[in-house]
């Protein structure tokens, strides 16, 4: 009996491995079962318990039947051993992860095995279990046909691998990220953190859209309704502008901007650009929006249908009066305010390449971006070239820039030069002084926004700032020299 003993105490070994030791450990368990396995055939060969021989001690049931249980056992355990030596020695690493492959592949083997332990352990004949296996095979397949199509709509997937774990797909009206790929079905885990299963045959029949691939380039198009009165060459010029002005959307594949549908109450246009990595996807979205609607804006340009009546005019702001209430500083301003402000305002005019304001200019006015696009560039610190420089920032309509000049005297620390044709208003700082006068609260918003603007510029350049010895660093010696460039009084 201690033959037995010994071969029932490793084979509880083996399964306590099994169970105790984490899959991540991969080798090491394979190193154990190996030896585990080693030992276990040396005991049976040698006190003639062979698994291929048939079962020893003839005449003596009980321990024929113990034996007979370890040499089927000795199949299984073999089994086992050979798909997780497959897997660590000839499988490649992007295979540890299919899980489909694996189990169908552990299934053939385990079946073999099971068979291989009927013919040479048990001594049944194995022609007629075939025969009776099939018909009985027939009778599940029947029942079980829909599992059945999922499983090889899993096979034909994992072999034209469409998608693998880690992509984000579209597929049959789901988006997001594919967590695991099992024999039957694909694992999506959506933008709001939900798992959502899709069987295999419903993937292998359904449109698949892989944004990951390929992984540098990723499409973007978003639809806009502009009134038919606008004449379509100028809605194209100026969302062709929105596009230029997006600094993530790429250049090569070039963008485009077609009119994708004309109609009696509206005309659609289609802006298709791209970007380089999938999780720029949705800013970049959001951001040609509000692009277009402010170079349409800046273009005069309804985003209204005819079958919407034009919103009444609350007031009489004119063109200028307008351009200035869309500017984030001068949101406070009454219309009265950016009236009388608007009337100080000078047009000017630059042609594309043309600098507008240099790194070490400082600027004596406000500078308003009417129409037209400008790229903001520093010089890095680990420049090569002194020429070298680095696109921080694209403006368009609505922003505003030359507050450094304006607010403290100091430089702009940055390069704005204008990308397409612009149409700039200028505001002069005498202009500005009795504003900031009577409404201080002007004053401080610009300084934080320059405040945060310098800070940001500082990430890419070496900024000779002097050092601020105050409590409220950047901003209050902003603030401080506002209000002596200005003559303010506390």
């Amino acid at each position: 009996m201690n033959p037995l003993i010994a071969g029932t105490t490793i084979v509880l070994v083996d399964l306590i491995a099994w169970r105790v030791i984490a899959p991540r450990h991969k080798f090491t368990l394979t190193g154990l079962r190996l030896v585990l396995f080693v030992t276990f055939s040396w005991l049976l060969f040698s006190y003639g318990m062979s698994p291929i021989e048939g079962p020893a001690w003839p005449g003596q049931p009980v321990t024929q039947i113990v034996s007979q249980v370890l040499e089927i056992a000795w199949w299984l355990l073999g089994a086992r051993l050979g798909i997780m030596l497959l897997d660590v020695v000839f499988m490649q690493k992007t295979w540890h992860h299919e899980r489909l492959f694996q189990e169908l592949l552990g299934a053939v083997v385990f079946l073999a095995a099971l068979v291989a332990a009927i013919a040479y352990v048990l001594h049944w004949p194995v022609r007629g279990l075939i025969a009776t296996s099939g018909a009985l095979a027939i009778v599940i397949g029947l029942a079980v046909q829909s599992t059945l199509s999922d499983v090889f709509s899993g096979l034909v997937i994992n072999t034209t691998q469409p998608y693998q774990p880690g992509d984000w797909i579209m597929v049959d009206g789901v988006e997001g990220t594919v967590v695991e790929m099992n024999w039957r079905a694909t694992h999506i885990l959506n933008a709001k953190g939900n798992t959502v299963v899709v069987p295999n045959n419903v993937a292998a029949k359904a449109k698949i859209t892989n944004v990951s691939r390929p992984a540098t380039l990723h499409g973007i198009t978003i639809l806009l309704e502009v009134t038919p009165e606008a004449r379509p060459s100028l809605v194209i010029a100026a969302l062709q502008r929105a596009v230029f002005g997006c600094r993530d959307a790429l250049r090569d594949p070039a963008p485009t901007v077609v009119v994708n549908r004309a109609g009696t109450d509206s005309i659609t246009y289609e802006i298709t650009c791209f970007v380089n990595d999938s999780s720029k996807k949705n800013e970049t979205n959001n951001a040609l929006f509000d692009l277009a609607y402010r170079h349409l804006a800046a273009a005069r340009i309804d985003l209204r249908p005819l079958s919407v009546a034009a919103p009444l005019m609350t007031g009489t702001l004119d063109q200028r009066a307008r351009l200035l209430s869309k500017v984030e500083t001068f949101e406070i301003l009454d219309e009265a305010e950016l009236q009388a402000l608007a009337a100080r305002l000078s047009r000017h005019e630059y042609e594309v390449a043309q600098t507008i304001i240099g790194a070490e200019e400082i600027s004596n006015c406000l500078l308003i971006v009417g129409t037209g696009v400008l790229s903001v560039t520093v010089n890095p610190e680990d420049a090569i070239h002194p020429d070298e420089k680095v696109e921080i920032a694209r403006l368009g309509p609505g922003d505003a820039f030359g507050e450094s000049g304006v607010l403290s005297g100091v430089p702009m620390a940055v390069d704005v030069t204008a990308m397409t044709r612009v149409v700039l208003y200028r505001l002069e700082k005498q202009d500005l002084s009795p504003l900031l006068k009577k409404r201080p609260e002007l004053g401080r918003s610009m300084c934080q926004m320059l405040s945060r603007r310098r800070d940001y510029s500082r990430s890419f350049i070496h900024e000779s700032t002097p050092t601020v010895k105050t409590e409220g660093g950047l901003f209050q010696w902003l603030w401080d020299g506002m209000r002596r460039l200005h003559d303010l009084t506390s």
